[in-house]
Order: C-alpha cells, then sequence, then structure tokens
C-alpha cells in the first residue's frame, strides 16, 4: 500500500493505491493560501491600478470637454470672415461625423460583437421611456453651467462651452485677453492627457488582467470581433463616404484623391496625431491636391480640432459593443442620444493619441452606460487610433477639396498631375 499527495495549481490532489487496485480521491477545494494570493492580485492590485485609471479618464472629461470646446469654438472667428465658406465646411464635418457614429452604430447592433460577453449579473440598467423632442431640445440647455459640470451632463457642457467660446470672439480685446488664459489652459491639459498616456500601459494591464482572470480566455473572440468591426467601418467610411462626397459634391476622382494623399496617411498612421499631421497634410492639400491656399489655411486646421470621423467611428462601435457585453439594450433615443453627443463631442476631441477614450467615457456616461467597460476594448485601442488618425485626416482633405471646388479656388490641373502622387 502506498499514498502519495500531489499539489497542483490552486488544488490538492491525494492517491491511494492497494496491491489490488488504486483508488484516486481527487480533493478540488483551492488551496487557502492560494485562494488568497488570488484575492490580493485579482481584487486588490489589479481592481485598485484599474479603478485609479478609469477615475483619471473620467477626472478629466469635464476639463477636456468644456476648455478644448471653449478655445475651438474661439478658432471660428475666421467664420465670420468667411462668411458661406466656414459654414459650408462646419456643416460637411458635422454631417460626416453624424454618418461615421451612425454607421458605426448600425454595424455594431448587426454583427453584435459583445453578445460573448456576459457581464450582466453586475449590471443595472432600466430603460426609460423617451421623453418628447421638445423637452430633449430644452435640456440641452442648462439653467445652471456649474452643475451640469458636476452631474457630468455632456450635451449642457457641450452648449454652455460653445455659447462661451462664441462670446469671446465678439467680445474684441477681452475676449482676445481670456481667449489666451484658456489656450494656456488647453495646453496644461493636453499635457495632463500625455502624463495619463504614459501611466495608460500599467492601467491596461490592470484591466485586462483583471478582465482575463474574471473571464478566461473566452474574452478573446469578442474583442477579435470588435477589433475587425471597428477596422471594417473605418475603411468603409473611408473608402466609400468621402469617395461618394468627392465624387458626388465635387466631379474628383477618388482613386487620384487618396493617391496624392500617401503622404499624409503614412504619418498619421505612425504618430496617431492630426496634430502632428497638421503641416504635412496642409502642404499636401495645396500643392498635391490643388486647393487653394485662403481655403485650406481655414479648412485643415479646423479639421484636425473638430472633424473627428473615425474617433467617432470608435465610440459608436465600442457603444454597442460594450452594451451588449453588459447585456443592457439600448432605446432608439439612446442611440439617438450617442449619434448627437459623439457628433458634437468630436468638436471638443483634441488631435493627440489616446483623448478618444476620455470622450468615450462622456459618451457612455450619456447613456448610462458602465465607464468600467472601457477597460474591455483598451487594450487594442492603440492600433485602432492609428487607423482611425488616417481617417481623420482623409476626413479633413476631402472636405477641404470639396469646398473649394465649390468656391472654384481648387486647381483641378494639379489634382490630376500624376506626378504629385509620388
Amino acid at each position: 500500500m502506498f499514498t502519495g499527495l500531489i499539489e497542483g495549481v490552486g488544488e490538492v490532489v491525494e492517491i491511494k493505491g492497494t496491491s489490488s487496485g488504486m483508488r484516486l480521491r481527487i480533493q478540488s477545494e483551492l488551496a487557502p493560501e492560494l485562494k488568497a494570493g488570488e484575492s490580493l492580485a485579482v481584487n486588490g492590485l489589479l481592481r485598485v491600478g484599474g479603478s485609479i485609471f478609469l477615475a483619471s479618464l473620467n477626472l478629466l472629461v469635464v476639463p477636456l470637454v468644456f476648455v478644448s470646446l471653449v478655445c475651438g469654438t474661439a478658432a471660428l472667428d475666421d467664420v465670420a470672415k468667411l462668411g458661406r465658406v466656414g459654414a459650408k465646411t462646419l456643416g460637411l464635418y458635422l454631417v460626416t461625423t453624424a454618418i461615421a457614429v451612425s454607421l458605426a452604430l448600425v454595424a455594431a447592433s448587426i454583427v453584435q460583437p459583445g453578445a460573448g460577453f456576459d457581464l450582466g449579473s453586475g449590471a443595472t440598467y432600466e430603460a426609460q421611456q423617451a421623453p418628447p423632442i421638445a423637452d430633449v431640445i430644452i435640456d440641452l440647455f442648462p439653467s445652471n453651467p456649474i452643475r451640469a459640470m458636476s452631474d457630468g451632463n455632456m450635451l449642457q457642457i457641450i452648449v454652455f462651452a460653445g455659447l462661451f467660446g462664441l462670446a469671446l470672439t465678439l467680445s474684441g480685446e477681452p475676449g482676445r485677453r481670456l481667449l489666451k488664459f484658456f489656450d494656456d489652459l488647453n495646453a496644461v491639459i493636453m499635457r495632463l492627457v500625455m502624463l495619463l498616456m504614459v501611466a495608460a500601459p500599467y492601467g491596461v494591464f490592470c484591466l485586462i488582467a483583471k478582465n482575463f482572470a474574471l473571464q478566461g480566455f473566452r474574452a478573446v473572440g469578442p474583442l477579435v470581433w470588435y477589433f475587425v468591426l471597428v477596422l471594417g467601418v473605418l475603411v468603409l467610411h473611408a473608402l466609400f463616404t468621402y469617395s461618394i462626397l468627392l465624387k458626388v459634391l465635387a466631379r474628383l476622382n477618388p482613386i487620384v484623391f487618396f493617391r496624392n494623399m500617401r503622404d499624409p496617411i503614412a504619418l498619421a498612421f505612425s504618430t496617431a496625431s492630426s496634430n502632428a499631421t497638421l503641416p504635412v497634410t496642409l502642404e499636401t492639400v495645396e500643392h498635391r491636391l490643388g486647393v487653394g491656399n485662403s481655403i485650406a489655411s481655414f479648412t485643415i486646421p479646423l479639421g484636425a480640432t473638430v472633424n473627428m470621423d473615425g474617433t467617432a467611428i470608435m465610440q459608436g462601435v465600442a457603444t454597442g459593443f460594450i452594451a451588449q457585453a453588459y447585456g443592457i439594450d439600448l432605446s432608439p433615443m439612446d442611440y439617438a442620444m450617442v449619434v448627437v453627443t459623439a457628433t458634437l463631442a468630436s468638436i471638443g476631441t483634441a488631435g493627440v493619441p489616446g483623448v478618444g477614450l476620455i470622450m468615450l467615457a462622456m459618451v457612455l456616461r450619456q447613456v448610462n452606460l458602465p465607464v468600467e467597460g472601457i477597460g474591455l476594448i483598451i487594450g487594442v485601442d492603440r492600433l485602432l487610433d492609428m487607423v482611425r488618425t488616417v481617417v481623420n485626416v482623409c476626413g479633413d482633405a476631402s472636405v477641404s477639396c470639396i469646398v473649394a471646388a465649390s468656391e472654384g479656388q481648387l486647381s483641378r490641373e494639379v489634382f490630376g498631375d500624376a506626378s504629385q502622387g509620388g
């Protein structure tokens, strides 16, 4: 007779044998010390690290949106000078962003990328009856902007920031002095965002490790679907939406357009920053696409500020993905709110890497979805950020071409020159 004891990972196995045979008894109870270690890792270190990172994202939402929107709206001083050119440009940017987020929501509803997760047990959500459209419009305007910021009511913050920025542009010298303060404050907040991005890998590790510890490797499948879906909608929007607009509104060849945009596309993909790509984009739009300087010098910097189609696509797919992962059914009014919020929020999305995650937290809060759901997708966001920056830059250039063509400020000889795409 012999007795042996084997300690496995997280379980104790006892084997007993006799001359007539062997009896195998497996005790599947976890060892107490391993239970304590798992609890310390998952509910201790990983939970604390991930929660701090999410709290940091939430911390930046309101100041980033408010200050960026004030600066972006105040920068529209040229709209008064350019008249209809400014109205065309801003209108096209908002329309393409609305199309982008609508495509993303439709794709997420059809593919259901988050259906493989089972996080609904911890989520509580009750869909409210849709209010009358008149009440929705009235609620856009805050009676107390401080309370709107405290409550995180993003649509009211966006409206107040837009009105405040507009007032700055109409206030003459006092407005210009105050705008310099907001520009400095915006630079400080952007530095804070970059500091958060430095710490992001550690926060991402904590969030992903915790999710995999609780969900296992079955979380990989839906995440792959999310990645492929966002990538597919980005490519669809870039190749088809912009191509149709260029062909219909400006009678331009989309193939020539993308060929001439090689340099900005390569730089946007490598830097994941519309702002960093801005000089190359401006040079390309003027000298390879044939847009006049008076148009390009206005539309391209404005696009780097307000045109974030790629970010809107990510927000739309991510909203559907997180809602499905938590087993939450969004109402048609919720979807409409996502479209409006993501479109207006694009004005306040700075052209730096990673800021789209902060704006996503804003969109999630607007429709009462758990912000913790960002932890499901953040691990693959960097590569998608590179692709959606390409979409943003192509959107800036395409709108510039359309506006220039409508104003007679587009050189079709320069646009069609085969040597320009080198």
